[in-house]
């Protein structure tokens, strides 16, 4: 029984049975979190997401003021996702940071938890997630589920139960809760739509809901993920045909295997399957210092799923972090790839900090965007998909009147094999937010010494 091995997990893991290296990156996670919902606070999508919610005392809505852990919850996850730069899982392919904090800060803060407990309650609930996205996978996302919606609400529960120390029963009902309340379409994330970023925020907001409910004894199906019309025979293949399911076996949780140690950091604010490529093209325009004006022909040869970001036309700021083509324009043109990079047109001023820009800047870097896509070429290349979802590979070829470049990327930056050093991802936070004070965020070394709420004061996110 899977659900009830989750729930087994979620009631037995206690803050010594986690290793020092598991410590240390459920504080980095949290960290790369605050940097980046607050930043994302400033987004339109967060923005309208504050303007209805309701309000209350006991949660703090970052880069807002306080609510209800329901509604806390809710503007925390679409802050923490709108700009594509929060923490994921490739094998899992989902985003467990924007579903699973939001859920565990949220309720600690109101039951005023501690340090120790809030980072048991992050480490369950990423497990929770991540696992029940490496069983679903690939076909899941094949069906057009985005997992970060349906798994990151399991793993919301999970740490919501934990922070209100829920017994067994009540881990199963929440989990069953959870479960039948699991959504999240893809067609939300490729149309470029906000509709993304209400996957994280609602996958938190219905984790804490299934606590709440549960503590009162509100009743979910015990086996919400295996049973016979659960999750898994809903929105992934037969038992029969998963061979994720067999590859992974149960929803048993080893307490040497913590999955939060297996999570990337983002480097540029994209879809994940953008970064590979980015990676490649950088490197070579800088190591062989190429000019633009020196670019005959792009071609990126790569796995299906990321050649098929391929729309040349985003009308959106949502539609650029999803469009391989113009990410990579932009990333030629400024030899990086950061928010304020991101067109005028469809990203505010407020949030790139651009300042003030005409009518003829916007032609002109419109003209130059359309320029350089119009020399790309997005290729799927069989040989490296066959390498996907261990690897993300891509192949980039640029092309000169005089000479060939070619480099391949197979891990991109911030992956667990070739990862961010802790001052790097400090320097992230710093950057997203340069008008804090970073020496508030010293805290964190010691955050599981301090109590939850008197934390997020101290920090005043807002």
């Amino acid at each position: 029984m899977i659900t009830r091995d989750f729930a087994e997990f979620i009631d037995k893991t206690s803050y010594p049975d986690l290793p020092e290296a598991v410590v240390n990156q459920a504080k980095l996670c949290f960290l790369d979190f605050l940097g980046v919902s607050l930043r994302g606070s400033s987004s339109e999508s967060a923005g309208i997401m504050k303007n209805i919610i309701g309000t209350g005392r006991e949660s703090t809505v970052i880069g807002g003021d306080t609510a209800t852990p329901l509604d806390a919850a809710l503007a925390n996850g679409v802050s923490a996702h709108c700009l594509d730069l929060d923490d994921g899982h490739r094998l899992a392919q989902l985003h467990p940071g924007a579903c699973v904090i939001p859920a565990a800060l949220a309720l600690a803060e109101s039951y005023h938890k501690n340090g120790k407990e809030f980072i048991t309650a992050m480490v369950v609930g990423y497990q929770v997630a991540i696992k029940t996205g490496m069983i679903l996978n690939p076909g899941h996302r094949q069906k057009g589920f985005h997992s970060t919606g349906t798994c990151g609400t399991l793993g919301a529960a999970a740490a919501a139960a934990k922070i209100m120390e829920l017994d067994e029963e009540g881990i199963l009902n929440a989990l069953g809760l959870a479960g039948t309340q699991a959504a999240g379409l893809l067609e939300s994330d490729h149309t470029g739509s906000m509709a993304k970023h209400l996957h994280a925020g609602k996958a938190a907001q219905s984790g804490v809901l299934s606590a709440l409910l549960a503590k009162d004894g509100f009743t979910g199906a015990h086996n919400i993920l295996e049973g016979k019309e659960g999750l898994f025979k809903a929105m992934g293949k037969k038992k029969e045909e998963n061979d994720s399911l067999k590859k992974y076996g149960t929803g048993k949780c080893s307490h040497d295997e913590f999955e939060i140690l297996m999570v990337y950091f983002k480097k540029y604010p994209v879809c994940r399957h953008l970064h590979s490529s980015l990676d490649a093209a950088i490197s070579i325009m800088k190591n062989k210092n190429l000019q633009i004006v020196d670019i005959q022909n792009i071609t990126v040869e790569t796995y299906e799923i990321a050649a098929g970001h391929n729309n040349y036309h985003p009308h959106s700021v949502e539609g650029i972090r999803q469009s391989l083509p113009v990410s990579l324009a932009l990333a030629i043109i400024k030899g990086d790839l950061d928010l304020g990079d991101i067109p005028r047109a469809t990203f505010s001023n407020e949030i790139s900090g651009t300042g003030e820009i005409t009518e003829a800047d916007e032609t002109n870097r419109t003209n130059e965007i359309t320029e350089i896509t119009s020399k790309i070429r997005i290729k799927y290349d069989e040989d490296l998909n066959k390498l996907y979802p261990q690897k993300r590979p891509s192949n980039v070829t640029i092309t000169t009147k005089e000479h060939t470049y070619t480099e391949r990327i197979d891990l991109s930056k911030g992956e667990p094999e070739n990862p961010f050093t802790p001052d790097e991802m400090l320097n992230k936070f710093i950057n997203l937010n340069p008008h804090v004070d970073v020496n508030v965020l010293k805290v964190l070394d010691h955050l599981e010494d301090v109590d939850i709420k008197e934390l997020m004061n101290s920090l005043i996110l807002r």
